[in-house]
């Protein structure tokens, strides 16, 4: 059984009487595991990942580094390093003297650090650019200078405090596969802290989505995608349509909820525990389209959830094609569908087309329904990119759904000061 690195116990660390940044945490992350902290700015990812390095000091709680109580240590006493966004190299050292800072500074003899600096050039792919300086070399490059120099010293820990944030889309989506690599070759704990979802589940063996200075759920990256148990992490984790009904049966393997339409679900019971009205989600992804007028005894002999729908407007974007689907009873449901069958535009569907929407029972989870929730029945689009924000508030506006997709609020009453 894997051994804890870090843990924290009740973890508080307040700025001030009435700002909270990270609010009575606890958790463990185990030995060489890549753990991440994922939220919107001002969730308190970063005050966490700088209490564990040090560099803050929490208000209350206990943090562990491998059993030892570091809670008071200052950086330099701990077994941690930290890899920041901008790097920090020394502008006037070569690659070289940057990587091997750490082991100087400890006054390690020269052929030890000769031979530790071509270890990590290489685990890098570096070779042949000891020489050069900071200067001239690229983002990408020097984003893997400073992973060289924090693991150089061997730490039990490595902290990266969204160290891919400066890259461009293309090189940041390279270096998630390089940490990983890495990660995986070093066998060291890393604690990534990224407002990235599709970054951390790239690279994590776990992820804490974090909101208002505290995680609202911790798991593998397949759990909380498949199984999100917030509106929170429904809507940051990827794009969901959540429609509220009221929970009815929750005998055996799957339970029954009904819609406000009066159109039944059927969700696994385990997703249904302790709720009675709840809102039924289902990933845009999951959501197979029919043509209306077609049979429908195949999906129906198959279990699966249907819906009634007009498609309201497409966008093709390559590898699929994302559909907004009105519903009789008002509201819109995103689908997206690969284009395998319908390769071609003119095969695709088009806005006023009638359809059929199914699903399967397996692939539908089940969130605790808003408190501010209306009765209107309609579903809401949730999702963490922007287009999918705007939507989901123009159909707030349209016919009072409840968006749950993640937007700052305009007065945090807790919050990070330090996350920008």
């Amino acid at each position: 059984m894997a051994s804890i690195d870090v843990r924290l116990v009740d973890v508080v660390k307040a700025f001030g009487s009435d700002t909270v940044a990270v609010d009575h945490v606890s958790l463990d992350v185990m030995d060489g595991e890549f753990f991440s902290l994922l939220g919107p700015s001002g969730c308190g990812k970063t005050t966490t990942l700088r209490m564990i390095g040090g560099f803050e000091e929490p208000t209350s709680g206990l943090i562990e580094l491998q059993g030892e109580d570091v809670t008071w240590l200052p950086p330099y006493k701990r077994n941690v390093n930290t890899v920041f966004q901008n790097y920090a190299l020394f502008p006037h050292l070569t690659v070289y003297e940057n990587v091997a800072f750490g082991l100087r500074r400890k006054k390690t003899g020269s052929d030890e650090v000769k031979r530790r600096v071509a270890e990590m050039l290489s685990l890098v792919e570096l070779k042949g650019f000891d020489k050069r300086k900071p200067g001239q070399i690229s983002g990408g490059q020097a984003q893997r200078v400073a992973l060289a120099r924090a693991l150089i010293n061997r730490p039990a820990v490595l902290l990266l405090d969204e160290p891919l944030g400066a890259l461009d889309l293309k090189l940041r989506k390279q270096m998630q596969i390089e940490l990983k690599r890495i990660q995986q070759e070093v066998g060291i704990t890393f604690i990534y802290v990224t407002h990235d979802q599709e970054e951390a589940m790239t690279m994590s063996d776990r992820i804490a989505v974090m909101n208002r200075g505290r995680y609202e759920q911790l798991g593998t990256p397949e759990e909380l995608y498949e199984r999100p148990a917030t509106r929170f992490v429904a809507g940051f984790l990827g794009a969901s349509n959540l429609l509220p009904g009221t929970v009815v049966e929750r005998n055996g393997a799957l339970g029954v909820v009904r819609l406000h339409d009066g159109t039944t679900m059927r969700v696994p019971t385990a997703q249904l525990q302790g709720k009675t009205t709840v809102d039924v989600g289902v990933r845009p992804e999951k959501i197979r389209l029919g043509d209306a007028a077609a049979a429908d005894g195949q999906a129906a002999a198959n279990g699966a959830n249907q819906l009634a729908g007009r498609i309201q407007s497409t966008a093709y974007t390559g590898v699929s094609t994302q559909y907004q689907v009105e519903l009789p009873g008002g509201g819109v449901v995103a689908v997206y569908e690969q284009n395998l069958e319908r390769a071609v535009g003119r095969s695709l569907r088009h806005p006023g087309e009638d359809v059929r929407l199914s699903w399967s029972p397996e692939d539908t989870f089940a969130v605790e329904a808003s408190a501010s929730a209306g009765s209107s029945g309609a579903p809401a689009p949730a999702g963490n990119g922007a287009h999918e924000r705007e939507l989901a508030t123009a159909e707030t506006d349209r016919v009072g759904a409840r968006a749950v997709a993640w937007s700052p609020p305009e007065n945090h009453d807790r919050g990070d000061l330090n996350e920008q």
